[in-house]
């Protein structure tokens, strides 16, 4: 008996240090890096009123993208995200770096910005009509049958026939 109990208990045992370890933050998967990551040691190296644009892009790269209104300024951006199971991918960290050049093509400022100074986006849900009938999904399928013969000619909705058609 005592040989039967010590075997159960270790079964146990095992179980219980499976369900642990399940639960454990090294099982999950890495954090993926997304979009361009400009480091402190680069940003080090920018010096405003004397770094050029092409010092910057051959330090950094071509920068992710530029402002909307203004191609003087280069945006660098980056995020790191996780995979949740049965969910979107969770935001990490998240980081902006803005560089603004004069016209002459020199650095004037920069600027980073990271998840905190992000502001939240209300996403709105609604449809944007478009001309047409609103037929359902079978009405759609089914609706042309009938309507076509073997010679190719169309039959009207009143049973007459029609021109030839051009498919």
């Amino acid at each position: 008996m005592p040989r039967r109990l010590t075997r159960l208990t270790l079964s146990r045992a095992a179980l219980l240090g499976c369900v642990l370890l399940a639960g454990c933050s090294f099982l999950a998967p890495p954090p993926q890096l997304r979009g361009n990551r400009v480091d402190a040691d680069q940003l080090k190296e920018l010096v405003p009123g004397t770094t050029t644009q092409a010092d910057v892009r051959s330090l950094l790269g071509s920068p992710t993208a530029h402002a909307t209104f203004d191609d003087n300024t280069w945006l660098y951006i980056s995020e790191s995200t996780q995979p949740r199971i049965g969910q979107t991918q969770a935001v990490v960290t998240q980081k902006v770096v803005a560089l603004r050049f004069n016209d002459s093509g020199v650095l004037e400022n920069v600027a980073e910005r990271d998840k905190a100074n992000a502001l939240p986006v209300q996403v709105i849900a609604r449809t944007t009509p478009s001309p047409g009938t609103n037929a359902s999904f079978f009405q759609q399928l089914f609706g042309n049958i009938g309507r076509f013969n073997a010679g190719g000619l169309t039959q009207s909705p009143t049973g007459g026939g029609g021109a030839p058609s051009p498919y």
